[in-house]
């Protein structure tokens, strides 16, 4: 008798700027996963909120083309499901391939948690916390990691170039606290620039940082696990711009993705240890991508954690696991187990007293 098939639900798309990025992640995850071991259901995000329920053979357009793919909004329309039933039937578990708010912020990691949905990667905490980069600093500081100098501004608050420059020197760098993908982020050497940069954050987020420039190589470390996470072999982002930016990550082909990096025995250990560091410090789980700035005298600075890292062609957190010896298809073994893992513990806790 044949083993019964893991249903996995693919969520992607969503309410983000990364809304794109998000659909050529699932096309691969989907690809990837295997279908003598999961039956997948693939479960899309408009950007207007709507969800639709597709199946593996036409639920995106344009797939191949990442200028111009796009969600599929012929297939069924569908609403929130529960535990028990719903229009994509009882899913065993939960696989959200969505970047940026809305879906790596902790918002739809509640929602499964509440109708008791098993799913991958990081729970509501540790998502809210990695995807605020402003509270992510704060919380690595008190840790006692290396982070960029940073100061924050929301609405109300006035921007005046002399206090930044004189805090912060220049070139900034300006981000919306709140978004991933290099969205809304841009590098500013003067007044004029400044202002355009923080106008730019601000379409994006309500509250934005601004961030002195760590001069020093990009480096990215993938991390598995819930209690007992393990690093992969870093690797090396060397940008063909001028920093690692959306259209670099996601669009051109300029950028050169350097698996392995090319550090010293003692570089990849100190890198190892300090992504696992991160990882338990912001409360994460499953998966994630940190990233790095490694400056001439060896001085390691935390720049972020991804709890839903990339998953596209040139995405580092499936490469560096290859390159670690964790093929694709195993890597999303470990993952749905790891969700299941955390699921059955969960369920033995009391609700009651």
């Amino acid at each position: 008798m044949s083993k019964k098939r893991i249903k996995v639900g693919v969520i992607f798309g969503g309410k983000s700027a990364e809304h794109e990025v998000s659909l050529q992640s699932a096309r691969n995850v989907i690809n990837a996963l295997d279908k003598k071991k999961y039956e997948v259901v693939p479960i899309g995000i408009s950007k207007d909120g709507k969800w639709f329920l597709g199946d593996s053979r036409k639920y995106l357009l344009n797939e191949s083309n990442p200028k111009l793919i796009r969600l599929n909004k012929s297939n069924k329309e569908v609403v929130l499901f529960g535990e028990r039933a719903g229009p994509a039937g009882r899913l065993d578990v939960v696989f959200p391939v969505l970047h940026g708010p809305y879906g790596e912020d902790g918002s739809v990691q509640g929602m499964l948690k509440l109708a008791g949905i098993p799913f991958v990667g990081a729970g509501v905490l540790g998502s809210a916390v990695g995807m605020d980069k402003d509270t992510a600093k704060r919380l690595l500081r008190e840790a006692g990691i290396n982070v960029a100098d940073y100061l924050v501004f929301q609405g109300k608050n006035k921007i005046r170039p002399t206090e930044i420059y004189k805090k912060l020197g220049r070139p900034v760098y300006v981000k919306p606290s709140n978004m991933g993908s290099s969205v809304g982020v841009s590098k500013a050497e003067n007044d004029a620039e400044l202002r355009n940069a923080t106008k730019e954050a601000f379409k994006f987020d309500t509250k934005i940082i601004i961030e002195e420039e760590i001069k020093g190589r990009e480096i990215e470390c993938s991390v598995l696990g819930n209690e007992k996470p393990i690093a992969s072999l870093p690797g090396e982002i060397i940008p063909d711009d001028e920093f690692y930016s959306y259209d670099a990550k996601y669009i051109t082909e300029g950028t050169r993705l350097v698996v392995p990096a090319k550090l010293s025995k003692s570089l990849i250990k100190k890198v190892q240890n300090t992504a696992v560091q991160v990882f338990k410090t912001l409360n994460c789980e499953g998966m994630g991508r940190v990233d790095f700035f490694l400056t001439q005298k060896g001085k390691l600075y935390v720049n972020e954690i991804n709890t839903i890292p990339g998953f596209t062609n040139i995405s580092m957190y499936p490469k560096l696991w290859e390159a670690s010896g964790i093929s694709q298809p195993e890597l999303f073994d470990r993952l749905i187990g790891l969700a299941l893992e955390r699921h059955r513990k969960e369920k033995k806790l009391k609700s009651s007293v």
